[in-house]
């Protein structure tokens, strides 16, 4: 008997390792939350998969997500990023990683941690949801939209609040397993 994933999840080993191993588990490391917050962003418009595939590519690029690095990007790093074929080489989205790392660390320094700060939209802790299939599964929640407000007035570029929510489910403040999926009681 094979083991149920959630409908999503392809037969790429690199998706299944990705669900297994990752999504709806919490994270609570800032330098983490930092990359997958800019990995949301540079998602926009995009599949997961294609974003999941050029991930450590990203985490060459961007110096592991290093916010204070990135923060520093001048116009030269941009263009070399721009260059880069193993990222997405939106402007935008480049740009969005740097202003995103100036206003994160502002985050850091008003709350103590990007932990401290982020996890308040869901009160500290998981939200566990349960769901029969992935068509009840939302794209947008009152948290999300509260987060994608709250992160906008900070300066953050690209958290819409389809992109926080997907953020919300990778880093595990929901946890969006569903019931058939082997991970939905853990």
């Amino acid at each position: 008997m094979s083991i149920q994933r959630c409908e999503w999840v392809t037969d790429e080993p690199i998706y299944i390792d990705y669900h297994d191993n990752e999504w709806g588990r919490p994270v609570h490391n800032d330098r983490k939350l930092f990359e997958m917050l800019s990995l949301e962003g540079a998602q926009a418009g995009l599949s997961w998969i294609t974003i999941l595939r050029r991930r450590e590519n990203y985490r060459k690029a961007f110096d592991n997500f290093d916010p204070v690095i990135a923060s520093r990007y001048d116009e030269s790093k941009v263009n070399e990023l721009r260059e880069n074929e193993g990222i997405i080489r939106n402007r935008l989205k480049i740009n969005s990683v740097i202003t995103n790392a100036q206003s994160f660390l502002k985050v850091q320094q008003e709350f103590g941690s990007f932990d401290n700060y982020i996890w308040q939209f869901v009160d500290g802790k998981t939200i566990q949801n349960d769901w029969a299939t992935h068509a009840e599964v939302p794209a947008v929640t009152s948290e999300s939209e509260a987060m994608s407000k709250d992160l906008k007035k900070r300066g953050f570029k690209f958290v819409g609040p389809t992109i926080c929510y997907a953020f919300m489910q990778a880093t595990g403040m929901v946890n969006d397993h569903t019931r058939d999926c082997f991970l939905y009681h853990k």
